[in-house]
């Protein structure tokens, strides 16, 4: 029997007072929903600490609303509406260069004009066995398919060729590996023996217009509305396809297949996907008919662009340097960018309601969601002196993560077996929910782009990681907990905020706070950060592994984030060679350290080492008995363990850890206040980056590295730092009713932070 779920989305992030936010929602076995919006203050349900904490908002939008399904269309591809005149009765030659990545995956549409309900048009596709095959349809039953003898390899460039002649029924097809030293998998040197050349004869009469939009990279399965749904996904790259209105001959295929030029009679289109590249990058999802006649494209649901192309030559890695080597676009049958639905209910935020963390409850018997938003202060106004930066970027990055459902590697990786949860297991039966940047594609490329517009049951305040305990999102909450049990008055903003903003948004606060994993970061928002430091800001860093990954948001699409993982990091996939330039600005993917900003220089302490089996505590340092510290230790004792007791994994220092490193940019005046070394179990590694040759005694239990550091420094202007090291650093604030040390610190240093007076010099 189907279980009652809901599941939904909002159109933003964060919304201002007197805005707008929308809510969509889809519902199974769910006739209706009560919706109501809640502020969101804790969500970890652990019986050992506060226990689970909303506040209901009364707002116009709370009611009871009718349940409907709204379906996911996933898979990427470029839509031409094309007016009829690639309808070609006459006949035609479809041509592209093509790198299938999952050729025996099924059918997938290379260049068609196919309507799948009335079998009519034409198409250009692979079939179930690999190989090229043409269809031709009239829309009354009768279909024609002719396909080659030979499959095609994966990881293989191909030229691929298919024409009609209506008036003489003739069809040929054409594939011709086109394999240089380093454009594809294999090497000119094993004989591919994957050329082909097929001649046949199809009905007088066969081809039907579709009326349907010409679509690269699959084929029009139905129309819904003034839209198309698209199956038969293609997965792999597509580089300088065309189409002309007439049959080519074979030596005209042949000089194509050489990415020559022949005459150009009866050409129809030719897309150049290159078109665009410049300094920025190709942000546009335009698709640019070269040939004249302005039959330009859009592309669907994000494929990846600033990929290599068929004559890529290895000499140049920045697709921005060498456009004419980078024509190329990856589509893959589960790319999203947008579920699509349409809007159930709306807010407009009331114009006194409390900078802070919300959501839409939605519950209807048993099924409950939560879509979190947040509702920063009114734009260009602070509210409080405190901001909470809330680390959406890190959220998208890790949004619907599959790779819990996986035993290898991520059981060895997180040292105990996933527990999995309804959430999850609704997540593996339900893909076309999208991936998180820590997946791969069907094909095995990496995901390199993530998108908010989708449900993301992650991002759920009761939710917990089934490797990880509490991760992100509910993990974050124990801050926000913190702050609202203390009495703290404080702003939120988010990522997305922060990138558009920069350092207008946060010089208008005496304290700036992170989450507790603030590690993907734009250039925008680090410099953001950096410019507040310089100018006298105040910064309490009270996560680790922060400021790690390099990403950037799309310019005309703030709900989309891209990261390249390069060729260092704790990485679940690497990108190919040549590709690791973001599409969306042109800058170098990777670590910000290998763009020669590591954390320490902003914080003072850096990505160390990551485990997940049990937390540990901290044991102070001789720094911390420096007068100028004193106001942090405040009652305090000497020889007490810091965070020896905590919500996530039973202490303050653990999951992933930061250390104090003054060869890699922590200043030199920062106090190294208390340290967790010779804490933490084997699996707690060393960081692989800082991993140059394998030897034993990398782990917990014999790498000093390995460690969580405390850290305080003050900067110029009056500005100070204080770094905690440790993401679990914040699962500790509510233990024994928020009377501990890790409050009491925490407590010291944002309240002394707060206060005007300067900082004495570290």
């Amino acid at each position: 029997m189907a279980r009652a779920n809901i599941h939904g989305y909002a159109d933003r992030a964060s919304v201002a007072p007197g805005e707008r936010i929308r809510f969509f929602v889809s519902c199974e076995e769910v006739e209706r929903y009560r919706a109501e919006i809640v502020r969101l203050i804790h969500g970890d349900t652990n019986p050992s600490g506060p226990g689970f904490k909303e506040v209901p908002v009364e707002t116009a939008a709370s009611g009871e609303y009718a349940g409907r399904y709204q379906p996911i269309h996933a898979g990427s591809h470029v839509l031409v509406r094309d007016d009829g005149r690639l309808a070609l009765p006459g006949g035609f030659t479809l041509h592209a260069f093509i790198w299938p990545t999952t050729p025996t995956s099924g059918r997938q549409g290379i260049l068609s004009r196919w309507s799948q309900e009335r079998q009519a048009g034409y198409a250009l596709g692979l079939d179930a066995a690999g190989r090229l095959a043409l269809w031709l349809g009239d829309g009354s039953g009768q279909m024609a398919e002719v396909s080659t003898d030979t499959p095609l390899l994966a990881q293989v460039w191909y030229s691929v060729a298919a024409t009609y002649d209506a008036a003489s029924g003739q069809v040929t097809l054409a594939q011709e590996p086109i394999v240089n030293p380093v454009n594809g998998l294999l090497s000119g040197a094993y004989p591919l023996r994957s050329a082909a050349f097929v001649e046949a004869k199809a009905p007088a009469g066969i081809l039907a217009d579709a009326q349907v939009p010409f679509v690269m990279a699959g084929y029009v399965a139905a129309t819904a509305g003034s839209g198309v749904v698209v199956a038969g996904h293609y997965n792999g790259k597509i580089d300088r396809p065309r189409v002309y209105g007439r049959a080519l001959a074979r030596a005209e295929l042949e000089t194509l297949a050489q990415g020559a030029e022949p005459s150009a009679e009866g050409l129809a289109a030719r897309w150049d996907f290159a078109d665009g590249i410049g300094p920025g990058g190709i942000p546009s999802d335009h698709v640019t008919d070269v040939s004249g006649h302005g039959l330009h494209g859009i592309c669907v649901q994000m494929p990846t662009r600033a990929v290599t192309g068929f004559n890529w030559a290895a000499r140049e890695e920045n697709f921005t340097h060498a456009p004419e080597q980078y024509g190329a676009i990856h589509f893959h049958d589960d790319d999203l960018e947008d579920a699509g639905w349409e809007a159930d209910f709306e807010l407009t935020v009331p114009e006194r309601l409390k900078s802070d963390v919300y959501a839409a409850k939605l519950s209807a018997g048993e099924a409950e969601e939560y879509i979190p938003f947040f509702v920063r202060p009114p734009r260009g106004a602070a509210t409080a002196p405190a901001l909470l930066l809330i680390p959406t970027a890190s959220y998208l990055a890790y949004a619907n993560h599959r790779g819990p459902m996986d035993a290898w590697p991520q059981q060895p990786i997180v040292a105990n077996v996933p527990k999995l949860g309804d959430a999850d297991l609704y997540l593996q039966e339900h893909p076309e929910l999208g991936l998180s940047t820590y997946d791969l594609h069907s094909d095995g490329s990496g995901v390199c782009y993530s998108s908010r517009l989708r449900p993301i049951v992650s991002m759920h305040p009761k939710y917990r990681n089934p490797s990880a305990r509490l991760w992100q999102f509910p993990a974050d909450l124990h801050l926000v907990d913190w702050l609202n049990a203390l009495g703290y008055q404080y702003d939120v903003a988010t990522d997305e905020d922060l990138d558009q903003e920069g350092l207008e948004l946060v010089r208008r606060y005496r304290v700036v706070l992170t989450g507790t994993h603030p590690e993907y970061y734009s250039e925008r928002m680090l410099d953001a950060l950096d410019g507040y430091v310089q100018q006298g800001g105040r910064l309490m860093y009270l996560g680790a592994n922060g400021f790690y990954w390099i990403i950037s948001y799309h310019p005309t699409k703030p709900h989309l984030m891209e990261v390249r993982k390069a060729e260092s990091g704790s990485r679940a996939w690497q990108a190919r060679p040549g590709e690791y330039y973001h599409a969306t600005t042109g800058e170098r993917g990777g670590l910000w350290r290998n763009r020669g900003r590591p954390p320490q220089k902003l914080v003072g302490v850096g990505f160390t080492a990551e485990g997940f089996d049990v937390s540990s505590p901290y044991q102070r340092l001789p720094d911390s008995f420096d007068p100028r510290a004193a106001f942090i230790f405040e009652g305090v004792g000497a020889d007490e363990l810091i965070g020896d007791f905590g919500l996530v994994g039973g202490g303050a220092a653990g999951h992933e850890l930061d250390r104090y490193d003054l060869a890699l940019g922590t200043p030199p005046n920062a106090l190294l206040l208390a340290s967790s070394e010779a804490r933490h179990s084997d699996s707690y590694p060393h960081v692989v980056e800082e991993i140059f040759f394998m030897f034993p005694g990398l782990g917990g239990m014999q790498d000093p590295a390995v460690r969580a550091d405390l850290v305080y420094f003050t900067t110029a202007n009056g500005g100070a730092v204080f770094s905690t090291g440790s993401i679990t650093w914040c699962g500790s604030l509510s233990h024994n009713g928020y009377d501990n040390n890790v409050s009491r610190i925490t407590a010291n240093v944002l309240n002394r932070f707060l206060q005007d007076e300067p900082l004495p010099p570290t």
